[in-house]
Parts: C-alpha cells; sequence; structure tokens
C-alpha cells in the first residue's frame, strides 16, 4: 500500500494566504493521485480558531478529496476516548498539531473536519486501513505539551499489530533535531515495534532511523518560519509499505532565500550597494515573487549607527518583485557598543552615570527656581537611594519640611 505524508498545511496563515490555501490544495490533490492512503501529521489549520472563511477553504478541499474513488478504505477504529468515532472510511487520516490544540476537553477544529465526515481524527486512536487484502495499522497522537508525552505515551501505551503494517503518527518535538530542551522526548522514547515513524511540527524535511524503522517528515507545505532550513521545495512523501521505500514529492511552492551578509567597517552607502546588489541576484533566477531573508553582520564605520541604514527604502523598492526580510541586529556600530560598555562601567566619557545623573537634577531644579536651602545633592540620594516607595517619600517629606 501506498501512503502519502502530507504535514503542517497551516491553513489560514494570514502573512502567505493564498500560498497556504493553493499549496495545500495542491498536495493534497496530488497525494490523492498516488497514494492509497493520506497521512496528515498535524497543523491542517494555521490557528486553533481559524476564522470561518478559512474553514471553509480546508471543507472545499477534504470536500472534493472525499468524492474521489478510494480503493482503500477504513475499515476498524480504536480509541480509549468513548466521545471519538470515525464518521468516514475515506482513507484520510489525521492528528491535531500544536497550532490546533485545545484545553483539555474542549473540541478543537480538526474534530469538526472529522465530525463533516471529511477525515478520520486519529489522536490517541488505532485506525485500521485495507486495500486489496492489505491492511495498515495507524496509530495517531496529536500534538501535545512537551512535558506530558511521556506520561501521555506510557498511558495509551500505543502498541503494533500482527499481521499488517504498523504506522505511528504524531506531532512533537524530538530531542534529536531540538537538542535545546530535556522535556523533549528522544527517539528512545517513541514506542517500539512499529514499521513506519511520522511526525510533523518540523517544517524543515527530515528523514532518519528510530528503533531500526524509518522516521520520516515531510516538512510544512507552506514557509512561515523563514528559517534556513525551511530553504528548498516544499512537498510531501510517498511511502511504499511493500518494499518500505519512499519518495519526496514537489508541489509548487514560492522559492526561499536565506543570505548572509558580513561588513566590516562599512558605511551606510556600501550596506544598501551590496544589499542591492544581492537582491538583484535572487531575481536574475527568475523565480516568480520569491521570499528573501538577509542577514547582516559585522561592523558599522565610526560615526554611524544602525539607525542611519536606510534598509527600509530597500523594502519599499522591491516590495512588487519580491518579499523582503532584512535582518541588521548583528550589525554592530563601535561608537554604539563603546557608549555602552561605558554605561555598563558605570560611567560616560569619564563622568560616572550617578554624577552626571545628579547634575541634570541639580540643573532641572534651578531651571524651576527650587529652594536653594535644601540640599538638592542630599534630595538626590534620597530619591535615587532604590528604597521602598514609602521610606523615600517619608525622606524626602523629613528633608523638605526641615
Amino acid at each position: 500500500m501506498k501512503l502519502a505524508i502530507v504535514s503542517d498545511l497551516h491553513i489560514g496563515y494570514e502573512r502567505f494566504a493564498e500560498d497556504a490555501f493553493r499549496q495545500a490544495k495542491e498536495a493534497l490533490e496530488k497525494a490523492s493521485t498516488m497514494a492509497d492512503a493520506i497521512l496528515i501529521p498535524g497543523d491542517v489549520f494555521d490557528k486553533r480558531a481559524p476564522k470561518p472563511e478559512v474553514i471553509a477553504q480546508a471543507i472545499n478541499i477534504f470536500r472534493e478529496l472525499s468524492r474521489k474513488e478510494w480503493k482503500a478504505r477504513v475499515v476498524e477504529f480504536e480509541s480509549k476516548d468513548p466521545s471519538s468515532r470515525m464518521y468516514t472510511t475515506v482513507p484520510i487520516i489525521a492528528i491535531p498539531g500544536t497550532h490546533e490544540r485545545t484545553s483539555e476537553g474542549k473540541e478543537n477544529v480538526l474534530e469538526l473536519l472529522a465530525l463533516a465526515g471529511l477525515i478520520v481524527d486519529a489522536s490517541e486512536a488505532r485506525v485500521i486501513i485495507e486495500s486489496g487484502g492489505d491492511k495498515v495499522a495507524v496509530f495517531g497522537l496529536g500534538g501535545i505539551s512537551e512535558d506530558r508525552v511521556r506520561e501521555v505515551l506510557q498511558r495509551i501505551n500505543p502498541t503494533p499489530l500482527p499481521g499488517m503494517f504498523n504506522v505511528f503518527m504524531m506531532h512533537q518535538s524530538t530531542f534529536e533535531l531540538l537538542p535545546f530542551d530535556d522535556n523533549v522526548i528522544r527517539f528512545d522514547d517513541l514506542p517500539k515495534g512499529f514499521d513506519l515513524y511520522v511526525d510533523g511540527h518540523i517544517h524543515g524535511r527530515y528523514e532518519g532511523v528510530v528503533h531500526g524503522k524509518k522516521f520520516l517528515i515531510p516538512g510544512s507545505t507552506v514557509l512561515t518560519q523563514l528559517k534556513d532550513g525551511e530553504q528548498g521545495n516544499k512537498g510531501f512523501i510517498v511511502f511504499d509499505t511493500s518494499d518500505s521505500s519512499h519518495r519526496f514529492i514537489e508541489i509548487d511552492s514560492r522559492p526561499f532565500f536565506s543570505v548572509n551578509l558580513e561588513f566590516e567597517d562599512a558605511t551606510p552607502k556600501a550596506v544598501l550597494e551590496r544589499s542591492d546588489a544581492e537582491i538583484e541576484k535572487v531575481l536574475s533566477s527568475g523565480s516568480d515573487r520569491p521570499i528573501l531573508r538577509l542577514h547582516l553582520e559585522g561592523t558599522i564605520a565610526s560615526g554611524f549607527t544602525n539607525t542611519d541604514m536606510p534598509l527600509r527604502s530597500l523594502i519599499s523598492k522591491y516590495s512588487q518583485k519580491l518579499v523582503l526580510e532584512i535582518d541588521s541586529s548583528k550589525l554592530k556600530s563601535p561608537d554604539a557598543e563603546k557608549e555602552i560598555e561605558q554605561i555598563r562601567e558605570g560611567n560616560i566619557g569619564g563622568v560616572s552615570v550617578k554624577e552626571l545623573g545628579m547634575g541634570i537634577f541639580i540643573s532641572k531644579l534651578k531651571e524651576q527656581k527650587f529652594d536653594e536651602d535644601i540640599s538638592a545633592s542630599k534630595l538626590f540620594e534620597i530619591l535615587s537611594s532604590g528604597n521602598t516607595k514609602e521610606k523615600v517619600l517619608k525622606e524626602a517629606d523629613e528633608l523638605l519640611s526641615s
């Protein structure tokens, strides 16, 4: 049996709403012509409470798919949740992702598609698909908080069934791919004995091995995060259970470029000209309205600051030709860095911050014709002492009264 794995459609993603809808539609329609069943490991929608028109977009896509003549059918559904049911035999199996997750006990938007008979929601459930005597069992785990995954896996105890091909499908981070949090599950935490492990959530494509079997992430069908790992065409995976082979199928997606530019003592003109040249290079590739993210790093010439960089003019200049983002946070000004360091050390221009503050304070008091018999320096000490509001007011009142 051939299984199409299509993930992270993010229908309703506002920044690239048309891309999200068009690319989700193309991926699912193409998948339906190449596979016996479709597996969706989460994030069909971009928001847990999408607008009605966004839900309508998804319904239109899945309604057309449900009208297809599918040779494979869902023949069995089993869940420990008595409220979970199967409302269609169409072999489109999905789980909710983190973007669709709601409070425990509340229905999520993916369940609406299941109630309408457009998909089968396999969250914490086992679904069996049959075609020509071949059977595939899919056990799903929808996206949940990282600190609960191990406990939930222990509670539901996903177990493969004998005599059929078994798939474990989830929507989670893993430590092997995102080694930043010990709460994140590891490959070894996943249930053993399955023939294929499928994951969503990660927007870049990944192929690995878990317990000696393939672990596949197709990546998202639309660009959302503008990260280096999302460069390359979008698409989905077709997996053949007969020989455990798979291939990646590309869809027509907007190209994304991420470029790093390094500078040393650069003037605003030099930064502008080099950035402009890089943009023209991307446009010369012939791509239709691509997405470009420029990362500017290094140092600015003395006498200039980051705010002197006329980068917004580039965004305006190319607004009709491409989507442009410029990150200049790592473009440093030696002058600004020196001032920051002086502040850290407690002095500016050889004068301590405290002395500078006191000078300004006394100057302002004189402008207001403040009583010169009162010690301005002592009043400053009280106001800048860091004591509680009540104590500061009390001491200041005593000084002024005396």
